[in-house]
């Protein structure tokens, strides 16, 4: 089945560096859109960084500049590297699974399976 697992969160001082993954499994992965999304405590669900089939990257505004998506289909992970980190960062980050090679990276129902997540806490 369909499995996504999110690693790599932990608490950082603003200024600092974190790097995301998303290990994928029960599907072909090279095939698939995958993105990153995040939910701050007491906040909406919100689209942070999408990376297509074909590779192209999509970025929300607030993060561009300081975070980065790539994939390795050999690995089925996708990576978030996540610098110059804010304390409005913080959040649980989870990655999501697209329906298709290519979506509407910034709309919830291009995705089908959600990972548990992993949380991120940018603190001094």
């Amino acid at each position: 089945q369909v499995q996504l697992v999110e690693s790599g969160g932990g608490l950082a001082q603003p200024g600092g560096s974190l790097r995301l993954s998303c290990a994928a499994s029960g599907f072909t992965f090279g095939t698939y859109a995958i993105t990153w999304a995040r939910q701050a405590p007491g906040k909406g669900l919100e689209w942070v960084s999408g990376i297509m089939g074909d590779g192209t990257k999509f970025y929300v505004d607030s993060v561009k500049g300081r975070f980065t998506i790539s994939r390795d289909n050999a690995k089925k992970t996708v990576y978030l590297q996540m610098n110059s980190l804010r304390p409005e960062d913080t959040a649980r980050y989870f990655c999501a699974r697209g329906r298709a090679t290519s979506v509407i990276w910034d709309h919830r129902d291009s995705y089908d399976y959600l990972g548990p997540g992993t949380q991120v806490t940018v603190s001094s």
